[in-house]
């Protein structure tokens, strides 16, 4: 079976999905991933030369990844075969594998097989390839939307050159769109369809980087849109109707960006994880980057809860991990979790005023040398010639690990940055250092 025989009379045909009949041909056609299809880029090269290795594309859905399997394809003199790992086996995998073998053997012929959702195989499955990869029968392309070092066969890994795919841009998205409008014929130019700029705006937010949501739901509303003057007119109203999602007043690059942001930070600030929940599910909704919103939560689990609550930071940072391993929809769940500890924690920005009154004396007091005890003392002549080290006394060769000794030059020697508050797990932290530098060092809340 040569390579998307099938597919490509598919996607000719007049029923076919519009996501389908409009996929790009060429790399020219191509939209997104500029990273690795633009100009000059390893991958573009390596297609438009036909020297192809095994490779992995893995990235989310509607990002290009089988488009640009169907670009391969039409651009090699290789011959190609597709499997999807949800309905192939063991038995099917042996096929294509063999006549592999026969072309390799009869007309010195290469095969690139394609495995779409590659990561569904299971160990069997994939080290029936491997051999076969290493020895050359087969160059592999596999696509996957999970991370392959953690789904696929490690060895068969080492093999390829993994490449990622990024989630499309708002950009990308609307010039698949304007392009799909206008094809007359794999588009929808012969309907001559007529879409709003806000329904373009909100069409945009609800495809959230992948184009074949875009191109579907185009498709959907088109086909229930009102013709008026012979042009078929989609609205805001008709993208709602089609996706069953209402069209929120949200620019990300304006006003609505910074206040929606504003107002959740603010209600974690205050403790109110109900008013955290809901500017994070609106700004979901709406269509808001998730990694921004992640980003923010990192900063203000440091910025304002700090070290009344160290494991905030934790929280928060395994929600943006999971924004990068899960992604939407699921990952709203971690970060919802994330918005509602960090909003029910202890509170404290002693760590900023620390930063703040320390930068203050490094911009306006003298810049002394590293006083002499605490210089690096790893060389033994740096010792012994000039004194460094010496005086020093080390902390665990004392009760309780802890000796006070001087750590900062004259100048700067009775200056307090950190005063923790007595909140949370700070209260703590102050009664140590209260004990510890009693007499020598002031630490009560400001």
């Amino acid at each position: 079976m040569e390579l998307f025989d099938q597919a490509q009379s598919a996607q000719q045909a007049a029923s076919a999905p519009l996501a389908a009949r409009i996929r790009p041909r060429t790399l020219d056609e191509f939209v997104g991933q500029g990273h690795l299809v633009g100009p000059g880029k390893v991958l573009r090269r390596a297609i438009e030369r036909d020297e192809l290795s095994s490779l992995v594309l893995y990235g989310p859905p509607g990002t290009g990844k089988t488009s640009l399997a169907h670009i391969i394809a039409a651009a090699t003199k290789s011959s190609v075969e597709q499997v999807n790992a949800v309905t192939a086996g063991v038995a099917d995998l042996k096929q294509v594998i063999a006549r592999a073998k026969d072309r390799r053997r009869f007309h010195g012929q290469r095969t690139i097989l394609f495995i779409d959702e590659i990561h569904r195989f299971n160990k069997a499955q994939q080290d029936v390839l491997l051999p076969h990869v290493e020895e050359g029968t087969l160059v592999l392309i596999g696509a996957t939307t999970e991370n392959p070092f953690f789904e696929v066969n490690a060895t068969l890994v080492s093999r390829s050159r993994v490449f990622r795919l990024e989630p499309l841009t708002d950009d990308d998205i609307r010039a698949i769109i304007l392009a799909a409008l206008k094809d007359p014929e794999r588009g929808l130019g012969a309907l001559r369809v007529s879409l709003d700029e806000d329904a373009m705006a909100h069409l945009i937010a609800v495809s959230s980087g992948d184009a074949r949501i875009a191109l579907n739901t185009l498709e959907l509303a088109t086909t229930g849109a009102p013709e008026e003057q012979g042009q078929r007119r989609v609205t805001v109203q008709t993208i709602e109707d089609v996706t069953q999602r209402r069209a929120l007043a949200y620019d990300r690059e304006g006003d609505a960006h910074y206040d929606h942001i504003s107002a959740f930070i603010k209600s974690m600030r205050g403790s109110d994880p109900d008013a955290a929940v809901y500017w994070l599910v609106r700004m979901l909704e709406a269509g808001e980057d998730a990694r921004y919103i992640a980003r923010r939560m990192v900063v203000h689990a440091a910025e304002d809860v700090g070290l009344a609550d160290p494991m905030a930071l934790v929280v928060a940072t395994s929600a943006a991990h999971a924004v990068e391993f899960v992604g939407l929809p699921e990952a709203q769940i971690p970060m919802t979790e994330a918005a509602i500890y960090i909003a029910t924690a202890p509170k404290s920005n002693a760590v900023v005023e620390a930063i703040g009154a320390a930068r203050t004396d490094v911009a306006e007091k003298r810049a002394d040398p590293v006083p002499v005890h605490l210089r690096d003392s790893s060389h033994p002549m740096a010792v012994r010639k000039l004194g460094h080290g010496r005086g020093y006394e080390y902390a665990h060769d004392h009760p309780e690990g802890f000796v006070p000794q001087q750590y900062v030059p004259d100048a700067v020697k009775d200056r307090v940055y950190y005063q923790p508050t007595d909140r949370g797990f700070e209260a703590e932290i102050r009664r140590r250092l209260r004990a510890w530098w009693k007499g020598i060092k002031r630490y009560t809340p400001e």
